[in-house]
């Protein structure tokens, strides 16, 4: 069974990509570097609470849909 981060890292990707975004484009909007981004995405970093609200918000999602 996959992890918690790399469940999210999965979601992240997946909503990102639907939405037409690159990463440079989420971290835009996100205010994060795009090499956090980047290694978030490859479950390499772990992210905190304010991170996922701050992905949550620019992937127009709720923390919990980001989360599930």
């Amino acid at each position: 069974m996959p992890s918690a981060t790399e469940r999210v890292a999965r979601r992240v990707v997946a909503l990102r990509q639907a939405r037409g975004l690159s990463q440079e484009a989420l971290a835009g909007k996100t205010g994060l570097n795009r090499v956090t981004l980047a290694r978030l995405e490859r479950a390499m970093h772990p992210p905190n609470l304010e991170t996922l609200e701050r992905i949550a918000r620019a992937l127009r999602v709720s923390l919990s849909d980001l989360v599930r």
